[in-house]
């Protein structure tokens, strides 16, 4: 008799997760007893669905994966086992809570447990899926670093080199033109994206939700960056920041089953402001959006993502369920779900030596 492991990636695509999915299937391998692994298609929709849709992950499959971006079992941020969104006939639509249907689907499948991939919002899923009486182990996942249980999530170290790369071409450009660049990267309510970037980059502003900004404070550092028109500056601002009155920049959602707000356009809208309180230099606005979720992740995402693959599976396999595998560091451990979620983990202007370290360079934060 064989034993069976589901494994989901949900949320949004992030560097590393094949080599997640590759460490889970390899070291499975290893056990004299049969396991076989299967992904369910586009998160839990695989099972969710009227006609389920799962693969089965072999070591064949799985070979070299760990240097290919994105997840070959495919991934979504919309719906869920308790949010399943359904097509009426005269096609309007519903949502249903299918996590019973799932546990149904999973018991029949003789499935001793899930290995759930993903961010905060899969977590939360995870913990109450294990609450009805499913086996899950968590992997922590997301490009913003913003759980506060693990020193690092795979992604990051990925999103940061490809944000660096970009910032790096808009200095020379900003330079030969004597222009003010704004690039705007991820960071939904955590700036660690944009912060180590700005340190990266040499940035002269950078902006983070965690520190409201004043438009009049970067205006103050951008002129002294010019020198009777001469001269350039380059502002790294991540899309959850936000002014003293706290509103995000970004729209509802229009999915159907899509509950999250969308957030992005907040590099225009600051350019917009720094025109309107007299700046005359030219202003420019580069958005990188999902080029920083996609390509081939770093080596130190590889390593760090094969090692939570590892673990994962030993949890399952030593029935230590309703787990979330964390880095901490130099070792993995794991801790409960429950403590895994209680707070994100965002940056800490008073705490964390990073923002001393940046305000020490004469990066400007907008507050002062």
């Amino acid at each position: 008799m064989s034993h069976k492991i589901l494994v989901a990636t949900g949320g949004g695509d992030c560097p590393g997760l094949n080599a997640v999915i590759r460490g889970i299937v390899k070291r499975a391998s290893l056990e004299p007893e049969e396991w076989k692994i299967y992904g369910c298609i586009e998160s839990f929709n695989g099972i969710l669905k009227d006609n389920i849709e799962l693969m089965e992950l072999t070591e064949e499959m799985v070979s070299g994966l760990h240097v290919k971006g994105g997840t070959i079992i495919k991934t979504t941020n919309r719906g869920g086992p308790f949010h399943f969104p359904v097509k009426q006939p005269d096609g309007s639509w519903i949502i249903e809570d299918r996590s019973q249907l799932m546990k149904k689907r999973v018991e029949e499948l003789g499935i001793e447990a899930v290995i759930n991939i993903g961010g905060d919002g899969s977590q939360g899923i995870s913990l109450a899926l294990q609450k009805i009486g499913i086996n899950v182990v968590g992997v922590p996942k997301t490009i913003d670093n913003d759980l506060s249980s693990t020193d690092f999530t795979f992604g990051f170290q990925t999103a940061v080199q490809i944000a660096t790369e970009a910032f790096d071409k808009l200095v020379t450009t900003a330079e030969s033109h004597n222009r003010v660049f704004i690039m705007e990267v991820m960071g939904r309510d955590a700036g660690w994206i944009a912060l180590h970037t700005a340190l990266a980059g040499g940035a002269e502003v950078c902006i983070i939700p965690e520190i409201p900004y004043d438009p009049r404070n970067i205006v103050k550092k951008i002129e002294t960056r010019y020198k009777n028109g001469m001269g350039f500056c380059n502002i790294v601002i991540a899309e959850g920041a936000k002014k003293a009155d706290g509103l995000v920049t970004g729209s509802a959602p229009e999915a159907v089953g899509d509950r999250h707000f969308k957030l992005g356009g907040v590099g225009d809208v600051l350019r917009r402001e720094l025109i309107d309180l007299g700046i005359e230099h030219d202003v420019r606005v580069t958005v990188l959006g999902h080029l920083q979720r996609g390509g081939t992740p770093v080596a130190y995402d590889r390593i760090l993502a094969t090692e939570f693959g590892v673990k994962a599976f030993e949890l399952v396999k030593n029935h230590q369920y309703g787990q979330l595998v964390v880095y901490r560091q130099p070792n993995i451990h794991s801790v409960p779900l429950e403590e895994a979620l209680k707070e994100p983990h965002l940056v800490q202007p008073d705490k964390d030596f990073l923002v001393h370290t940046a305000r020490s360079v004469g990066i400007c934060f907008g507050d002062e």
